[in-house]
């Protein structure tokens, strides 16, 4: 049986909605993503049971999903497996629709709509589940939302069946947030606690939702759930994700073509602070004015540390030390940076957040512990990653992951010791109303390097920017990345650096940025 009726059935299905609940009763969520998970040794029987009573608890119920990319789709299989009927909907009408995929093979109630939706057939579900990707301008959802009418994000959709044991500790901000994520993951993977690693990267908390109702003991149950979250994702206001750490690592100009301000930013990252349970610690960067003001609606649901102060987190470089204060405990924890493989002194700072909010979730890890973690860390993927060293004696980075100037500066900041030809380009960010895209802000640390090649769409613009800015080292413009790969290979001398760190987008030449560090490290590799 499909729950959802053809276009010709509307009439019917809006008369069964006339009396949809009013916008007091309405309900406000958000949107994340979860993945791989581990499971404590053993949770309360009461959590269990919360889990396996959410099985087929939407049996009955109408659930609109918007947006059919891995969050969607898997906020789609956890709605069928709670017993729902489902609506799929995505504008892209060249997706196999989810009835054909295997993955779905299973369930009859289900509805795929691409192209063209009519409004009326969202207002006929009970729910309807956003993904990220989506913004509440489109599909009315934002009148929808308003109105009354139960909008949630798939990370609020998810949470709403996990186990109450699990802590959450979730890690957002404009620049490094997957690294973190991806520490804290490995410290507590290699501590022996049992932990899903995911959200905004990798999988998405849905699946952790349905593997969670699947379980046939609470032996599949995971202790802690590490979510790295986009601002994407905290557009609609959460009811359900209830972070037991929650950090906002920094906010720089970003994804304003979304969010328009930078006080709708930093509000969308300050959501995370909204509903928290457990240890309640709120983890933030000294002196950001948006970030305090946005703080300031929560402050008093949660325990705040800062990044650069006390409580919280202060890292002297020279001597590679961090220092690490609890707000709710009188101990101080020194940890040893030094054995720290990741290039880059940034990845100092990353690290003792990862083990600071470790720490913070109280799942009795000791100071010995946290430190014993520092040298199995490594870096994902396009992230400061070393490709290799050539015959030449250059080795290559590939920081593709460097989507904006700040990215960039970051990493620079880490190479100050090394001689460098930097490649900069693809599709830039306009970071103000005057039109500025940021590039100035590098001439100081670019000058001490060995040149400059710039590519892509925006190459002549960053050109210009960067010789109005001052630039004195040689500066050369490229058509393409393999273009400014083969510049760069002949302006590299023995001992060098060549980083691919672009500070923009890469839509102009790329799928995405993975795509782009891909390209980059097989160019860097052939001969």
């Amino acid at each position: 049986m499909i729950c959802f009726p053809s276009l010709p059935g509307l009439l019917y299905y809006s008369f069964l909605t006339a009396t949809k609940p009013s916008a007091e009763m309405g309900a406000s969520f958000l949107s994340l993503s979860l993945a791989q998970a581990q499971i404590p040794s053993s949770p309360p029987a009461s959590a269990f049971r919360r889990v396996r009573s959410s099985v087929e608890d939407l049996k009955g119920q109408r659930v609109a999903v918007v947006g059919l990319g891995a969050s969607g789709r898997a906020a789609a299989r956890l709605a069928l497996a709670r017993g729902a009927c489902v609506l799929a909907i995505d504008k892209n009408e060249e997706l196999v629709p989810l009835e054909n995929d295997p993955l779905f093979a299973e369930y009859a109630d289900l509805q795929t709509n691409l192209g063209y939706c009519n409004d009326m057939l969202l207002e006929s579900a009970d729910r309807i589940v956003v993904s990220p990707g989506v913004p509440l301008e489109e599909y009315g959802l934002s009148n929808l939302l308003h109105s009354g009418w139960q909008v949630m994000s798939e990370l609020d959709f998810a949470a709403e069946v996990l186990p109450q044991n699990i802590k959450v500790l979730a890690v957002t901000g404009t620049n490094g947030k997957s690294t973190v994520t991806s520490f804290a993951g490995q410290m507590l993977h290699h501590l022996g606690i049992e932990t899903f690693v995911g959200g905004n990267l990798g999988r998405p908390l849905s699946d952790a939702a349905i593997q969670c109702l699947q379980s046939s003991s609470g032996r599949d149950i995971c202790q802690v759930a590490v979510v790295e979250v986009s601002s994407y994702q905290m557009e609609i206001p959460i009811k359900y994700f209830s972070p037991a750490v929650a950090v906002v690592l920094n906010l720089t100009p970003d994804h304003l073509e979304r969010h328009k301000t930078m006080q709708n930013y930093a509000a969308m990252k300050c959501r995370l602070f909204s509903h928290m349970k457990h240890s309640k610690l709120a983890v933030l960067p000294v002196g950001n004015h948006y970030l305090n003001e946005a703080l300031s609606s929560h402050a008093n649901r949660c325990n705040v540390a800062w990044i650069g102060d006390h409580p919280g987190i202060k890292i002297d470089i020279e001597t590679k030390v961090a220092i690490l204060s609890i707000p709710t405990s009188e101990s101080v924890t020194r940890l040893q940076l030094g054995s720290l493989k990741a290039i880059g002194t940034h990845n100092y700072g990353n690290a003792a957040v990862a083990a600071f909010s470790v720490l913070g979730l109280d799942v009795g890890i000791d100071t010995d512990s946290i430190n014993s973690t520092v040298e199995i860390l490594s870096i994902l993927p396009h992230r400061m990653q070393v490709v290799f060293m050539d015959a030449h004696g250059v080795t290559w980075v590939d920081d593709s992951k460097a989507t904006n100037v700040e990215s960039t500066y970051t990493g620079l900041m880490g190479l100050k010791d090394h001689k460098a030809v930097i490649l900069l380009g693809g599709l830039a960010k306009v970071l103000s109303s005057e039109g500025s895209n940021g590039f100035e802000q590098l001439v100081e640390l670019l000058n001490h390097h060995r040149g400059v090649i710039t590519f892509g769409s925006s190459g002549a613009m960053i050109q210009k920017t960067l010789g109005d800015g001052g630039l004195s080292i040689p500066c050369v413009r490229a058509v393409n990345l393999e273009e400014a790969v083969n510049c760069a290979r002949s302006m590299a001398r023995h001992g060098d650096t060549i980083l691919l760190s672009p500070g923009c987008a890469s839509f102009d030449e790329f799928r995405n940025f993975e795509h782009r560090g891909k390209v980059f490290q097989e160019l860097a590799l052939s001969l």
